[in-house]
């Protein structure tokens, strides 16, 4: 009969640490905020934890070099943005970030394995979000200069479809993906321009 206890107790612990780990709300826990533009806002608030969560700052940098792992420290191997220190350390990013993850086998190194994906690279300088509001963030992914060119329109379909947006949510062994999911973050994106794209 104790086994039977330990199992369902172990059980229920691993579906509540599963709701804990997915993250994010969906739109509709936000339907009762009568105010739009007060909606709008908590909607892209509850966003905003897959943009500043690990997965998405560190290919975010506000500087010139990248950041790595969960506690975001700076790359090493050293690498810049800078095209002559790209330059004299081969073709950057790509030289060692291959079109898919790459796993570490025990023992080879300090980390589990090594990401990847086809069009791995830093985010443009000015697609910095590392040490910005949320806010911040808000009014520059509404920003065309600042957001690759993209309306609202786009801005969504980029967010809820781009593959390399997705590899934030299958980082590979040794990360922890992003909050929720790429469909709950672009139901979210949906509902935020639905009640009119306002900042928090």
């Amino acid at each position: 009969m104790l086994w039977l206890f330990v199992l369902s107790f172990l059980s229920f612990i691993s579906v509540v640490h599963a709701q804990g780990q997915s993250g994010l709300k969906p739109p509709s826990t936000f339907a009762n905020i009568g105010d739009r533009d007060a909606r709008s806002r908590a909607l892209f608030t509850e966003a905003a934890k897959v943009f500043t969560s690990p997965r998405c700052v560190n290919c975010h940098p506000a500087g010139d070099h990248p950041l790595q792992g969960d506690e975001q420290r700076i790359h090493f191997p050293p690498i810049s943005r800078r095209t002559g220190e790209l330059a004299a350390l081969g073709s950057g990013c790509k030289e060692c970030h291959t079109s898919r993850n790459v796993r570490i086998f025990a023992g080879q190194a300090t980390f589990q394995s090594i990401p990847g994906h086809p069009r791995w690279d830093l985010a443009p300088i000015e697609m910095a979000w590392e040490g910005k509001s949320i806010s911040q963030i808000c009014a520059q992914l509404k920003d065309p200069t600042r957001n690759g060119g993209r309306s609202l329109d786009l801005l969504h379909d980029h967010l809820a479809h781009d593959d390399l947006i997705a590899w934030g949510w299958a980082p590979g062994p040794g990360r922890d993906p992003a909050p929720g999911t790429q469909a709950q973050l672009g139901e979210l994106i949906q509902a935020w321009i639905d009640t009119g794209a306002a900042c928090p």
